[in-house]
């Protein structure tokens, strides 16, 4: 059941708390101990930890480092710059035109070359 004040999810929240739910997950099994066990550590409850793998909750990073700590994990942050545009050319649609241009040569190459053959060049008397 949703909260009373809750305030409808952009895109962007809904897939960091997706990321945020895989990456606890991943803790829970390289941990090998129970979400309850996991839940005591942290300092939290059972109900709250699967609220956060869910989705249904966003923990604070206070939070999250606790619970990876909790599996004995260290979370350790590596910032990176986002690509999302270059040349003024979304990276998808450039993705999309370099697939279109391979695909326009051929699988295999020919076994001979369709194209003169150049040699030493032939000396002419001048």
């Amino acid at each position: 059941m949703a909260a009373m004040n809750s305030r409808p999810r952009s895109e962007h929240e809904t897939r960091l708390r997706a990321q945020l739910g895989r990456l606890l997950d991943r803790a829970w099994l390289h941990s090998g101990l129970s979400l309850r066990e996991i839940a005591r550590r942290a300092g939290t409850s059972h109900a709250t930890l699967s609220a956060y793998r869910s989705g249904r909750k966003m923990p604070s990073f206070v939070t999250v480092m606790r619970i990876l700590d909790a599996c004995d994990l260290a979370g350790d942050v590596e910032l990176s710059p986002r690509v999302r545009a270059r040349n003024g050319i979304d990276r998808g649609e450039e993705l999309e035109a370099v697939l279109r241009l391979a695909a326009a040569f051929p699988a295999r190459p020919a076994r001979a070359l369709r194209f003169p053959k150049f040699g030493p060049a032939k000396r002419t008397a001048a």
